[in-house]
Protein backbone atom coordinates (compact mmCIF):
# COMPACT_ATOMS: atom_id res chain seq x y z
CA UNK A 1 0.00 0.00 0.00
CA UNK A 2 1.45 3.51 -0.85
CA UNK A 3 2.40 5.86 1.41
CA UNK A 4 0.41 8.97 2.31
CA UNK A 5 2.03 11.94 0.50
CA UNK A 6 1.31 15.05 2.05
CA UNK A 7 -0.17 15.11 5.68
CA UNK A 8 -2.04 18.61 6.54
CA UNK A 9 -2.22 18.57 9.87
CA UNK A 10 -5.18 21.39 11.03
CA UNK A 11 -6.21 19.82 13.99
CA UNK A 12 -6.28 21.99 17.79
CA UNK A 13 -7.81 23.26 20.48
CA UNK A 14 -8.83 26.43 19.64
CA UNK A 15 -11.60 29.17 19.54
CA UNK A 16 -10.84 33.19 19.57
CA UNK A 17 -9.43 35.64 21.70
CA UNK A 18 -11.87 34.96 24.50
CA UNK A 19 -11.38 31.10 24.46
CA UNK A 20 -7.81 31.52 24.29
CA UNK A 21 -7.89 33.80 27.09
CA UNK A 22 -10.25 31.97 29.56
CA UNK A 23 -8.90 27.95 28.44
CA UNK A 24 -5.35 27.78 29.14
CA UNK A 25 -5.42 24.24 29.60
CA UNK A 26 -6.70 23.57 26.58
CA UNK A 27 -4.83 25.39 24.70
CA UNK A 28 -1.50 24.18 26.42
CA UNK A 29 -3.17 20.47 25.61
CA UNK A 30 -2.00 21.16 21.82
CA UNK A 31 1.49 19.93 22.36
CA UNK A 32 0.58 16.76 23.26
CA UNK A 33 -1.76 16.06 20.29
CA UNK A 34 0.90 17.81 17.60
CA UNK A 35 3.30 15.41 19.46
CA UNK A 36 1.31 12.44 18.26
CA UNK A 37 0.46 13.70 14.73
CA UNK A 38 3.83 14.07 14.42
CA UNK A 39 4.91 10.79 15.52
CA UNK A 40 2.42 8.95 14.10
CA UNK A 41 3.39 10.38 10.58
CA UNK A 42 6.93 9.28 10.91
CA UNK A 43 6.13 5.97 11.52
CA UNK A 44 3.14 5.15 8.84
CA UNK A 45 6.11 7.16 6.48
CA UNK A 46 4.24 10.29 5.58
CA UNK A 47 5.74 12.04 3.04
CA UNK A 48 5.04 15.48 3.67
CA UNK A 49 4.02 16.78 6.94
CA UNK A 50 2.08 20.69 6.45
CA UNK A 51 1.17 22.07 10.29
CA UNK A 52 -1.41 24.92 10.77
CA UNK A 53 0.86 27.01 13.09
CA UNK A 54 -0.42 30.47 14.41
CA UNK A 55 0.68 34.20 14.26
CA UNK A 56 0.63 33.82 18.11
CA UNK A 57 3.85 32.44 17.95
CA UNK A 58 5.14 35.94 17.02
CA UNK A 59 6.64 37.85 20.29
CA UNK A 60 3.87 40.17 21.95
CA UNK A 61 6.42 42.52 22.48
CA UNK A 62 6.58 43.74 18.48
CA UNK A 63 2.89 43.57 18.36
CA UNK A 64 2.07 46.71 20.19
CA UNK A 65 0.39 50.03 19.02
CA UNK A 66 2.91 51.48 16.29
CA UNK A 67 4.06 54.67 16.12
CA UNK A 68 2.54 57.12 12.89
CA UNK A 69 3.60 55.81 9.08
CA UNK A 70 5.31 52.55 11.23
CA UNK A 71 3.51 49.59 11.04
CA UNK A 72 5.37 46.74 11.91
CA UNK A 73 4.88 43.28 9.84
CA UNK A 74 6.40 40.27 12.06
CA UNK A 75 9.23 38.42 10.37
CA UNK A 76 9.09 34.59 10.98
CA UNK A 77 12.75 34.89 12.30
CA UNK A 78 11.54 37.11 15.16
CA UNK A 79 9.70 33.93 16.85
CA UNK A 80 13.13 31.60 16.48
CA UNK A 81 13.27 29.89 19.99
CA UNK A 82 16.80 29.41 19.76
CA UNK A 83 17.46 32.41 19.63
CA UNK A 84 18.31 34.99 22.36
CA UNK A 85 15.25 37.37 23.36
CA UNK A 86 13.36 35.75 20.19
CA UNK A 87 10.70 33.60 21.76
CA UNK A 88 7.42 35.41 23.72
CA UNK A 89 4.60 34.00 22.06
CA UNK A 90 0.97 35.30 22.51
CA UNK A 91 -0.38 33.30 25.56
CA UNK A 92 -0.21 29.30 25.74
CA UNK A 93 -1.82 29.16 22.65
CA UNK A 94 0.45 30.67 21.06
CA UNK A 95 3.47 28.99 23.12
CA UNK A 96 2.11 25.40 22.38
CA UNK A 97 2.18 26.03 18.71
CA UNK A 98 5.73 27.40 18.52
CA UNK A 99 7.08 23.83 20.53
CA UNK A 100 4.42 22.45 17.41
CA UNK A 101 6.79 24.12 15.14
CA UNK A 102 9.77 22.98 16.98
CA UNK A 103 9.22 19.71 17.19
CA UNK A 104 8.45 19.29 13.76
CA UNK A 105 11.65 20.76 13.05
CA UNK A 106 12.84 17.80 15.27
CA UNK A 107 11.30 15.16 13.39
CA UNK A 108 13.14 17.01 10.29
CA UNK A 109 16.50 16.96 11.94
CA UNK A 110 16.43 13.34 13.03
CA UNK A 111 14.62 11.52 10.40
CA UNK A 112 14.40 13.56 7.67
CA UNK A 113 10.94 14.69 7.61
CA UNK A 114 9.92 17.01 4.83
CA UNK A 115 7.90 19.64 6.37
CA UNK A 116 6.99 22.91 7.13
CA UNK A 117 5.15 25.36 9.62
CA UNK A 118 2.64 27.63 8.35
CA UNK A 119 2.13 30.54 10.43
CA UNK A 120 -1.71 31.12 9.73
CA UNK A 121 -2.90 34.92 10.21
CA UNK A 122 -6.38 36.02 11.53
CA UNK A 123 -8.11 33.42 9.45
CA UNK A 124 -12.25 34.22 8.57
CA UNK A 125 -14.46 32.93 5.82
CA UNK A 126 -17.31 30.24 5.19
CA UNK A 127 -17.97 27.94 7.85
CA UNK A 128 -16.22 29.91 10.97
CA UNK A 129 -18.52 30.41 13.86
CA UNK A 130 -18.95 33.08 16.17
CA UNK A 131 -15.81 32.49 18.71
CA UNK A 132 -13.90 34.74 16.06
CA UNK A 133 -13.54 37.89 15.40
CA UNK A 134 -14.99 38.54 11.88
CA UNK A 135 -18.08 36.11 11.86
CA UNK A 136 -18.81 37.22 15.57
CA UNK A 137 -19.22 41.14 13.72
CA UNK A 138 -21.07 39.47 11.03
CA UNK A 139 -23.86 38.15 14.02
CA UNK A 140 -24.28 41.10 15.84
CA UNK A 141 -25.20 43.07 12.37
CA UNK A 142 -27.41 39.82 11.26
CA UNK A 143 -29.35 40.75 14.60
CA UNK A 144 -29.32 44.11 14.17
CA UNK A 145 -28.05 44.03 17.92
CA UNK A 146 -28.26 47.47 19.46
CA UNK A 147 -26.26 48.89 20.87
CA UNK A 148 -23.56 47.11 18.61
CA UNK A 149 -21.07 45.82 20.87
CA UNK A 150 -17.35 45.95 19.80
CA UNK A 151 -14.63 44.38 22.05
CA UNK A 152 -12.01 46.64 23.44
CA UNK A 153 -11.66 50.00 21.65
CA UNK A 154 -12.02 48.89 17.87
CA UNK A 155 -8.47 50.65 17.64
CA UNK A 156 -6.41 47.34 18.04
CA UNK A 157 -5.97 46.15 14.18
CA UNK A 158 -5.66 42.81 12.48
CA UNK A 159 -4.26 41.41 8.93
CA UNK A 160 -7.95 39.19 8.16
CA UNK A 161 -7.20 36.76 6.00
CA UNK A 162 -9.76 34.75 3.71
CA UNK A 163 -9.77 31.28 4.25
CA UNK A 164 -9.44 30.75 0.77
CA UNK A 165 -6.53 31.99 0.37
CA UNK A 166 -5.13 30.11 3.25
CA UNK A 167 -5.98 27.05 1.77
CA UNK A 168 -4.25 28.05 -1.07
CA UNK A 169 -1.02 29.31 0.70
CA UNK A 170 -0.92 25.92 2.55
CA UNK A 171 -1.07 23.86 -0.68
CA UNK A 172 1.82 26.06 -2.09
CA UNK A 173 3.82 25.64 1.23
CA UNK A 174 3.78 21.85 1.23
CA UNK A 175 4.63 21.95 -2.42
CA UNK A 176 7.59 23.89 -2.02
CA UNK A 177 9.17 23.67 1.48
CA UNK A 178 10.33 20.83 2.86
CA UNK A 179 13.09 21.74 5.45
CA UNK A 180 10.25 21.92 8.66
CA UNK A 181 10.73 25.73 8.72
CA UNK A 182 8.06 28.29 9.56
CA UNK A 183 6.55 30.34 6.91
CA UNK A 184 3.70 33.32 7.60
CA UNK A 185 0.40 32.57 5.39
CA UNK A 186 -1.72 35.37 5.97
CA UNK A 187 -1.92 39.60 4.62
CA UNK A 188 0.27 42.64 5.31
CA UNK A 189 -2.95 44.81 5.85
CA UNK A 190 -3.21 46.34 8.93
CA UNK A 191 -7.35 46.85 9.79
CA UNK A 192 -9.17 48.31 12.96
CA UNK A 193 -11.55 46.12 14.26
CA UNK A 194 -14.05 49.18 14.42
CA UNK A 195 -12.97 49.93 10.05
CA UNK A 196 -14.09 46.45 10.13
CA UNK A 197 -17.36 46.58 11.54
CA UNK A 198 -17.63 49.77 9.09
CA UNK A 199 -17.07 47.28 6.05
CA UNK A 200 -20.43 45.05 7.36
CA UNK A 201 -22.18 47.38 7.55
CA UNK A 202 -21.44 49.15 4.33
CA UNK A 203 -22.00 45.13 2.55
CA UNK A 204 -25.42 44.59 4.67
CA UNK A 205 -26.69 48.18 4.40
CA UNK A 206 -27.66 49.15 8.08
CA UNK A 207 -25.87 50.53 10.58
CA UNK A 208 -26.76 50.29 14.20
CA UNK A 209 -27.88 53.33 15.86
CA UNK A 210 -24.98 53.35 18.54
CA UNK A 211 -21.87 51.42 19.27
CA UNK A 212 -20.59 50.21 22.73
CA UNK A 213 -16.82 49.38 23.27
CA UNK A 214 -16.29 46.93 26.22
CA UNK A 215 -12.83 47.64 27.37
CA UNK A 216 -13.22 44.99 29.96
CA UNK A 217 -13.45 42.13 27.26
CA UNK A 218 -9.78 40.52 26.18
CA UNK A 219 -8.81 41.83 22.79
CA UNK A 220 -4.85 40.15 22.31
CA UNK A 221 -2.29 41.77 20.95
CA UNK A 222 -2.77 45.52 19.85
CA UNK A 223 -1.27 44.88 16.23
CA UNK A 224 -0.50 42.04 13.76
CA UNK A 225 0.00 41.72 10.11
CA UNK A 226 2.65 39.39 8.37
CA UNK A 227 6.14 40.38 6.40
CA UNK A 228 5.26 38.99 3.08
CA UNK A 229 9.22 38.59 2.36
CA UNK A 230 9.84 35.21 2.73
CA UNK A 231 6.90 34.16 1.85
CA UNK A 232 7.21 35.43 -1.62
CA UNK A 233 10.79 34.39 -1.79
CA UNK A 234 9.85 31.08 -1.20
CA UNK A 235 6.31 30.64 -2.56
CA UNK A 236 6.03 33.22 -5.37
CA UNK A 237 2.24 33.65 -3.25
CA UNK A 238 0.87 36.16 -1.31
CA UNK A 239 -2.85 36.49 -0.66
CA UNK A 240 -5.42 37.62 -3.37
CA UNK A 241 -8.96 38.47 -2.08
CA UNK A 242 -9.25 41.46 -0.36
CA UNK A 243 -10.92 42.30 2.79
CA UNK A 244 -14.08 43.47 1.03
CA UNK A 245 -14.59 40.94 -1.21
CA UNK A 246 -13.86 38.24 1.93
CA UNK A 247 -16.76 40.00 3.38
CA UNK A 248 -19.05 39.65 0.89
CA UNK A 249 -18.28 36.25 0.58
CA UNK A 250 -18.77 35.68 4.05
CA UNK A 251 -21.90 37.49 4.67
CA UNK A 252 -23.67 35.56 2.23
CA UNK A 253 -22.72 32.53 3.22
CA UNK A 254 -24.16 33.43 7.00
CA UNK A 255 -27.10 35.09 5.77
CA UNK A 256 -28.15 32.03 4.07
CA UNK A 257 -27.13 29.37 6.46
CA UNK A 258 -28.45 30.70 9.59
CA UNK A 259 -31.65 31.27 11.43
CA UNK A 260 -31.76 34.83 13.31
CA UNK A 261 -33.54 33.58 16.16
CA UNK A 262 -31.15 30.85 17.46
CA UNK A 263 -28.52 33.28 16.47
CA UNK A 264 -29.89 35.72 18.35
CA UNK A 265 -30.32 33.41 21.48
CA UNK A 266 -26.69 32.68 21.43
CA UNK A 267 -25.51 35.83 21.58
CA UNK A 268 -28.36 37.32 24.26
CA UNK A 269 -29.74 39.34 21.88
CA UNK A 270 -34.10 40.27 22.46
CA UNK A 271 -35.37 40.49 18.77
CA UNK A 272 -37.87 43.08 17.48
CA UNK A 273 -40.06 43.37 14.95
CA UNK A 274 -38.14 44.31 11.50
Amino acid sequence: MRAMQVCFHLAACHGGRGFIDTHPAECASNMVLDGIVFDEAWRVKVERVCFASSACVHPVQRQVAPQPGKAVYLREEWADPFREGCASSDGEYGWAKLMGEMTLQAYHKQYGLKSVSCRLFTVYGERENETHAVVALIAKSFVEMEPYEIWGDGQQDRNFTYVGDIADGMIRAAERVSDGSPINIGTAEHIKIIDCAEKIFSIVGKRPKSIQFDTSKPVGVYSRAADHTNTRKRLDWEPSVGIDEGLRRTIEWYYRTRDRHEVASRLGVLLTER
